[in-house]
């Protein structure tokens, strides 16, 4: 309990950052939100669109972590995993105050896991992060970017977890390279954890395959 409780600190005082003390919420939120879903972006800037959808890819890159650490588990990764499909962060702080560490594989890698685990997935992933972040930074204007996160609080709160998220993945990263055998590589450990998207998925396209544990005698 200890040891999973300064995630719920963290959980608790985003939440209620997010919904006291950020800038005020806006009337046309709820259309600026379906217009980014249908992808009609006319007239949106292209750094909120950019980082909209890394909101979706950012979790998709837990999912090749999540799923097989969940393995393992009293949780159900799954279910935390869906949640930061829609609410980032916020779904997946509790994942990590609840989860046990879990540096083995064991079982047999059901076919879920095997596209997550696998090196074409992280390719996929990491190529689309690379174009979002691309197109962000050539087309987003920036200077509307950032009046937009001192006065709207969608895009502030969405900022806000895109960091979070930067930040959680390494705490699943040392578990997921020792069970691929990389618990030694701390160079690589550093490298993925301070390169924020990036260093994540770039990893997934070079880490070894899982190594499952020994079964019990």
């Amino acid at each position: 309990m200890l040891r999973g409780l300064p995630f719920w600190l963290v959980w608790l005082a985003f939440v209620t950052y997010a919904f006291v003390f950020a800038p005020p919420d806006r009337p046309d939120t709820w259309d600026l939100i379906q217009r980014l879903i249908k992808m009609d972006t006319e007239g949106i800037n292209p750094a909120i669109v950019a980082l909209f959808n890394l909101m979706g890819v950012y979790p998709l890159l837990y999912g090749c972590l999540l799923f097989a650490d969940g393995q393992g588990q009293k949780v159900p990764a799954w279910l935390f995993f869906l949640g930061s499909m829609f609410v980032g962060a916020f779904a997946l702080l509790p994942y990590c105050a609840l989860r046990e560490p879990n540096p083995q594989f064991r079982g047999t890698p059901h076919w879920w896991i095997k596209i997550t685990d696998s090196r074409i997935t992280g390719f996929l992933l990491a190529s689309l992060a690379v174009f979002l972040l691309l197109y962000g930074l050539r087309y987003g204007d920036w200077a509307d970017f950032f009046y937009q996160w001192r006065t709207n609080r969608f895009i502030h709160v969405m900022s806000l977890d895109f960091v979070l998220l930067s930040l959680l993945f390494p705490w699943l990263l040392a578990d997921d390279m020792a069970r691929r055998g990389l618990q030694d590589n701390y160079l690589l450990y550093l490298l993925v954890s301070i390169v924020p998207l990036l260093g994540p998925a770039i990893y997934l396209t070079v880490r070894p395959n899982l190594i499952p544990a020994p079964a019990a005698a």
